[in-house]
C-alpha cells in the first residue's frame, strides 16, 4: 500500500488559479464515487473537526449541492455547486458560492470555478484540481482563510475511507 501519496498544491496568479493534484490509493470507480455521491462526500468534505452536511444534491448537468459545514459548536457554514458539465469518471465541473441554509448567495464573496479531472495511474488514482476566481485578491482571501490547509485535511479523510472500503 502506497502511503507517499502526491500532493500538490500551486496557486497561478495570473491565472487567478489554485491548482491540486492528488493521488489516492483506490480505484478510479471508488474515488469518483466519493466525489459525487452525498453520502460519501459528508464523510470527507469538511475538515476536522467540521462536519459536512448534504441538504440536497442532483449530481447531473444544471443540478445542485446544496450543504453546509457544521462547526462543534453546532455553527452552519452553508454553500452549494452548481454543475455544469459532466463526463462520467473522467471530469466535472462545477461553480462553488457561498450561501444561506436556502441556497441565496452569499453577496460579501463570488464564486469559484473547480475543474475536477480523474485518472488512473499504476494502481492509483490521480485527481487534477483547477480552482478558479474571478479576481487574485478573492483568491489571496480564500487562501488567507486557509483553504490549503483545511483542504489538505480533507484529503486526509478520503483516504482514510478509502482504506476502510
Amino acid at each position: 500500500m502506497k502511503t507517499d501519496l502526491l500532493m500538490n498544491f500551486s496557486v497561478d496568479k495570473e491565472n487567478k488559479t489554485v491548482n491540486v493534484k492528488r493521488e489516492f490509493n483506490a480505484s478510479l470507480p471508488q474515488v469518483w464515487s466519493a466525489w459525487t455521491e452525498p453520502e460519501i462526500l459528508d464523510l470527507w468534505w469538511a475538515p476536522a473537526p467540521f462536519v459536512s452536511k448534504t441538504k440536497t444534491m442532483e449530481f447531473k448537468e444544471g443540478g445542485k449541492r446544496l450543504y453546509a459545514m457544521v462547526g462543534p459548536d453546532g455553527t452552519e457554514r452553508w454553500s452549494y455547486f452548481e454543475y455544469s458539465s459532466i463526463s462520467p469518471k473522467t471530469n466535472f465541473k462545477h461553480s462553488a458560492t457561498f450561501s444561506d441554509a436556502e441556497g441565496n448567495p452569499n453577496s460579501e464573496f463570488a464564486s469559484s470555478y473547480w475543474d475536477i479531472t480523474f485518472s488512473e495511474q499504476n494502481g492509483s488514482t490521480i485527481v487534477d484540481i483547477a480552482i478558479r476566481r474571478d479576481s487574485f485578491e478573492e483568491l489571496q482571501k480564500i487562501i488567507e482563510m486557509g483553504f490549503r490547509e483545511g483542504f489538505t485535511s480533507a484529503m486526509q479523510g478520503l483516504d482514510k475511507i478509502l482504506a476502510e472500503k
